[in-house]
């Protein structure tokens, strides 16, 4: 598995991830929460997999830019338990909760589509830097 990734691609997910998270907050919607948390799931596996990044590269142009993928991955894991938590808040009548949650994806979201500021990757090279890993060095996890 190739270990870089383009970077405007995840700022183009971030956008679309954006308006998705905004739309739940507007309706309310657990399902639609639901399915963006599973968007996350598929993401995290294999960012070049996931359904923002299809389009991307159906529309998008290739970029020789490139960033480590293991930063966005656990970026992605982050996202999908943030929506997760959101979708079962909303399914079970708890919807603070969902909102909640849903609204702290969608600051992250929005940080990195307006901004390029990945609140989860910059979460992932902390905990590196933490735990003695070399943060400088990701291309290698």
């Amino acid at each position: 598995m190739n270990n870089e990734l383009d970077p405007r691609g995840q700022r183009f997910a971030a956008t679309i991830t954006s308006v998705v998270v905004a739309l739940v907050l507007i309706t309310g919607s657990g399902w639609l929460a639901l399915a963006q948390a599973v968007v996350f799931a598929v993401t995290a596996y294999d960012p070049r997999r996931g359904p923002y990044a299809l389009i991307f590269r159906a529309v998008g142009r290739p970029s020789e830019e490139r960033e480590p993928a293991a930063p966005v991955r656990f970026a992605q894991l982050v996202g999908g338990t943030f929506l997760s938590v959101s979708a079962v808040g909303y399914l079970s009548g708890a919807e603070a909760l969902g909102m909640v949650a849903a609204a702290f994806g969608l600051l992250a979201a929005f940080l990195n589509a307006a901004f390029g500021l990945c609140l989860g990757c910059e979460a992932y090279l902390a905990f590196r830097r933490l735990s003695g890993g070399n943060a400088d060095d990701v291309r290698n996890v």
